[in-house]
């Protein structure tokens, strides 16, 4: 019998296969974290276990040591493509936003690098809209200008999983397979598929990341979770929001916003 984790991934499955009959050159981003794993193990069903595409990991140099040791083992294990340029420095990074969200920007710009140099047309990206109230107002399929910038209040309608993906000059695609999925969804998911996740999930000494981001402006919170099931309960039990520990999501309260709006994932 079909349970909501198979309709999850159904749907999953088909957006991913329809944005690659549909929509090439593509990559996929692979941030190292819970979602973007998922996301990979998602493609590997949906292309008989072969990833088709790159996935392109934006780089600021300032990840764990444990996800970098992650993304190493993993890239060979699941014979990725893997694209891991460096992104431009914080010096090119809008100064009128805040510290911590120009550290996030340097992503921004790392992925409009990649779209120049490598001309993709479609980019696949694993938020979700659970995740912040901005991404809440994301389409699966999200049409582009080609600097990034994203325009939330003209969105074509997606009625009956229809999906426009025609790209007039100087548009790429973002695709969202993992937009419709929540939190939970996500860890019931790598607990049925037994998916590898970094391992700074797990508490130690009191404290875990519940969301993983960069050095510095990433914080662990206070937590015992050390297994995926305790994972699962604890965030059946939890109010707080999943990026609570990420700093950027602390600053003025447009920062965010804007980060999107210019091109952030």
């Amino acid at each position: 019998m079909r349970d909501d984790l198979d309709a999850l991934e159904a749907q999953s499955i088909y957006i991913l296969r329809e944005a690659y009959s549909r929509i090439k050159p593509l990559a996929m981003l692979w941030s190292l974290g819970k979602d973007s794993n998922v996301m990979i193990w998602l493609a590997k069903k949906a292309f008989l276990g072969k990833v088709p595409f790159p996935v392109a990991h934006l780089d600021t140099g300032l990840e764990f040591p444990e996800t970098y040791a992650f993304r190493d083992r993993y890239a060979k294990e699941w014979d990725l493509e893997l694209i891991a340029d460096d992104c431009p420095p914080l010096e090119a990074t809008d100064p009128s936003l805040p510290h911590n969200s120009r550290i996030a920007a340097r992503k921004t710009l790392g992925l409009r690098q990649a779209i120049d140099r490598y001309g993709f047309k479609g980019i696949i990206a694993g938020i979700r809209r659970d995740e912040q109230a901005t991404r809440a107002k994301e389409r699966v399929f999200s049409p582009r200008a080609d600097d990034g910038a994203w325009d939330f209040r003209d969105q074509p309608p997606e009625l009956w999983d229809h999906f426009a993906a025609s790209l007039p000059p100087g548009v790429h695609m973002r695709i969202h397979p993992l937009l419709h999925w929540t939190e939970l969804d996500i860890w019931r998911y790598i607990q049925r598929e037994g998916i590898p996740v970094v391992p700074l999930y797990f508490a130690k000494n009191g404290k875990r990341y519940r969301s993983l981001g960069e050095v510095g402006i990433t914080f662990p919170i206070d937590s015992n979770a050390a297994t995926i099931a305790e994972i699962i309960d604890e965030l059946e039990a939890t109010r707080e929001p999943e990026r609570a520990g990420r700093a950027m999501d602390h600053d003025s309260e447009d920062a965010f916003e804007r980060l999107r709006v210019a091109g952030y994932m």
